[in-house]
């Protein structure tokens, strides 16, 4: 690759990346146009491209394998290209986390933003966030079958030393002055759309956890309800706030207990169930 063009594995937006592209084979190459560019990979528009970095055309798959021809791309770098393409046009949240595990289980994306593929790893598997809960515990062993044996549905002890590397890594586990894990409290920051997408998957396996929760945990030990209300749509903000505040007044609840002894899963929802009235101007 040439020292002047962009790295194309630190991008998750493949449009960010044409357009840097575009800018800098600019300054580099003074016959390089969005006409030169149409012309070199067979496109009948000349400003093909600009619409494709301002958004408001997308590309087809042989589209992908014009561009990536035409911009010199490796055979890697063609694939991620197509990945890009693939996470950015998914029809719904499903593909687009299939598209953005393939993205993120790239070597060179995992070398060039290894916080980006463990924030996804880290969301997208629920087992993950009990395992780091599970260390709150004054009995936690650093041993995998132990800790597979605690979660509940149970996971495989690959699954719980995996969790233990990539928790050790993010600093979501540290070692204390005696060598005994801890949860940690690090700053993390990652990538809107790695943390978007992971968190859905992450609130997806939750809810399904609390469906087979109904039938595998007994009553005593759980707590399953919710309520059907009619209220008006603009006061959504306020039951969102109020949500917030009550989240906030659990976390520190629990936060304050001395010696835990069992991981729980607390879910809130609120969502419509029809279509809200439409109200006069004057309201």
């Amino acid at each position: 690759m040439s020292d002047w063009k962009p790295d194309i594995f630190t991008y998750l937006n493949y449009r960010e990346y044409l357009g840097d592209y575009y800018t800098q084979a600019k300054a580099h190459t003074k016959h390089f146009s969005y006409r030169y560019f149409a012309k070199r990979a067979g496109f009948a528009s000349s400003n093909f491209l600009k619409l494709v970095i301002d958004g408001q055309r997308n590309i087809s798959p042989q589209s992908v394998d014009k561009i990536a021809e035409a911009l010199g791309l490796t055979a890697s770098e063609h694939r991620f290209l197509a990945h890009l393409v693939a996470f950015a046009q998914a029809e719904d949240a499903d593909e687009r986390a299939q598209r953005l595990q393939a993205i993120t289980a790239t070597q060179r994306f995992w070398d060039a933003k290894p916080l980006d593929g463990m924030m996804f790893e880290y969301l997208s598997s629920w087992h993950n966030v009990v395992v780091r809960e599970l260390a709150a515990r004054e009995d936690f062993r650093e041993d995998a079958g132990w800790i597979a044996s605690q979660v509940l549905p149970a996971i495989t002890p690959a699954q719980a030393s995996s969790a233990l590397e990539l928790l050790l890594k993010l600093g979501l586990l540290v070692r204390d002055e005696e060598g005994r894990i801890r949860r940690g409290d690090p700053t993390l920051d990652s990538g809107h759309e790695v943390t978007a997408v992971g968190v859905r998957q992450f609130h997806r396996q939750m809810i399904e956890r609390g469906r087979e929760a109904m039938d595998s945990i007994p009553a005593r030990h759980r707590d399953i309800s919710g309520m059907t209300v009619c209220v008006r749509a603009d006061r959504l903000a306020e039951l969102k706030r109020r949500i917030r505040a009550f989240r906030e007044e659990l976390m520190d609840f629990c936060d304050s207990q001395e010696d835990p002894d069992v991981v729980m899963q607390i879910n809130m929802q609120v969502f419509p169930l029809s279509q809200a009235r439409e109200r006069e101007q004057a309201e």
